[in-house]
């Protein structure tokens, strides 16, 4: 029973830990939704929906977004999709400079967490360390809007994340 209680405790303890940043920087954040993104048949993460108790996505308000990574990426895919998927949704922004410093190689079990900070600025937690701060004017609604905007790669991945 004991081996259990600490195989439980491990696993869960950096979806605690990212809940417990959510909360530090948004006192009253809840999960609103779930969902597993998938690219060509393969799950690359697993992702949350933290909006002001839990209630449905209010652009004006302040959410974050925690992606728990279900296979390794490079930083460099992490940046050149980041920057991929703002130039398709028609948002091309110069913040590769930026991403660089945000963004690290990923394997399996890692996990980022975007919290916005008003519109101008998004914070970056890597496993629960923060790691910086992506500051640029409307950086919320362009960057998150990759996740739960309206023109997003996967119309079902959206509706699940933003637990409609």
């Amino acid at each position: 029973m004991l081996r259990f209680a600490v195989f439980f405790a491990l696993l869960t303890a950096p979806t605690l830990l990212q809940a417990s940043i959510v909360k530090s920087v948004l006192s009253t954040a809840e999960v609103r939704g779930e969902a597993t993104y998938r690219f060509i048949g393969l799950s690359l993460y697993q992702a949350r929906l933290y909006t002001k108790d839990g209630a449905p996505l209010d652009w004006s308000e302040d959410f974050g977004i925690e992606l728990n990574y279900l296979r390794g990426l490079t930083k460099r895919d992490l940046v050149e999709g980041t920057l991929q998927e703002l130039e398709r949704a028609g948002n091309p922004l110069p913040v590769r400079e930026q991403l660089t410093q945000c963004f690290d190689d990923v394997r399996k079990g890692d996990q980022y967490l975007a919290v916005s900070r008003g519109q101008d600025q998004i914070g970056f937690w890597r496993n629960g360390v923060r790691v910086c701060t992506l500051s640029h004017p409307q950086i919320k609604q362009h960057f998150m809007a990759i996740f739960v905007g309206e023109n997003t790669r996967s119309k079902s991945f959206t509706r699940k994340l933003k637990g409609d």
